[in-house]
């Protein structure tokens, strides 16, 4: 009895030993091989200043794909029938696709928008109706800043749906007025007033240089468009002081700034005529 329990378990080690040993071994070196792949990719995308976050989850994928082929690839030296496996992961992988539609399309966004970068942490933009600072760049969200200081997470794939306006890239901005003068007004002298004040204030760029122009005959005044350059961050000091000195030198010139108005004229009928009878 004991003799032929022996000779099957030879017969066993004979026929599967070597296919065990070929499948630890492809094991074995397929995960050595994974890990170093998964280096490998760590390596390229730290050299091209890609995001240390996408890095790391491009490399992990990387090498739990690697993985899952490794092991099938053993199990089909088994003799294992890895056809149903295979299916099985195939239908899995469609499943978590259709339930993950939206994540996956804001991952796919959060890794565009990390490779091409249209905006960095510090940027000020708008995009998908918000308008704030770029405090976070994640894999499926991006963390605004807004103007009164609210904590906005915009979904990636909003952001790249739609148009993304960077007002920071290019390091300055201009900040366009409208100045109404009364038609009495002497233009010239507005003018002069109008590019005094804005000579007296440091923080507006010489070149390019601010624009005075007039713009419009309006119904009640003479429009000047008033446009200097400013760098992004003094844009609002400059809005809001410019404005207000401005007001000040036409009032102490006698400049008006006129304000719509309208004359009501109002007609009293007289009583009804008599009829003559």
């Amino acid at each position: 009895m004991m003799e032929e329990i022996i000779h099957k378990i030879y017969q066993l080690l004979t026929v599967y030993g070597l296919k065990v040993i070929a499948a630890l071994a492809i094991f074995i070196f397929g995960r050595w091989v994974a890990k170093g792949v998964r280096k490998l990719v760590v390596r390229i995308m730290g050299k091209s200043g890609v995001d240390s976050t996408l890095t790391t989850f491009t490399a992990n994928l990387t090498y739990i794909g690697l993985l899952a082929f490794i092991v099938i690839a053993a199990l089909g030296q088994l003799g294992i029938q890895t056809t149903s496996f295979i299916a099985v992961i195939g239908a899995a992988g469609l499943a978590v696709g259709l339930a993950l539609q939206g994540s996956l399309s804001n991952f796919a966004a959060g890794f565009l928008l990390i490779i091409f970068r249209p905006f960095k942490v510090g940027d000020l933009i708008e995009g998908a109706g918000v308008f704030g600072v770029v405090e976070a760049i994640h894999i499926f969200t991006t963390q605004l800043k807004t103007a009164d200081n609210k904590t906005v997470i915009v979904p990636n794939a909003k952001l790249t749906d739609d148009n993304i306006v960077n007002w920071t890239v290019k390091g300055t901005r201009r900040v366009d007025m409208v100045f109404g003068i009364g038609y009495s007004d002497d233009i010239d002298k507005a003018r002069s007033l109008i590019t005094e004040v804005m000579g007296q204030d440091n923080r507006i760029l010489k070149d390019p240089g601010p624009q005075v122009a007039v713009s419009e005959l309006a119904d009640s005044s003479v429009n000047f468009v008033v446009r200097p350059w400013v760098k992004v961050e003094d844009y609002w000091g400059v809005y809001f002081d410019l404005t207000e000195k401005i007001k000040k030198t036409f009032d102490a010139n006698d400049i008006s700034i006129p304000f719509p108005q309208r004359d009501v004229h109002l007609y009293q009928h007289g009583a009804a005529v008599p009829i003559d009878g």
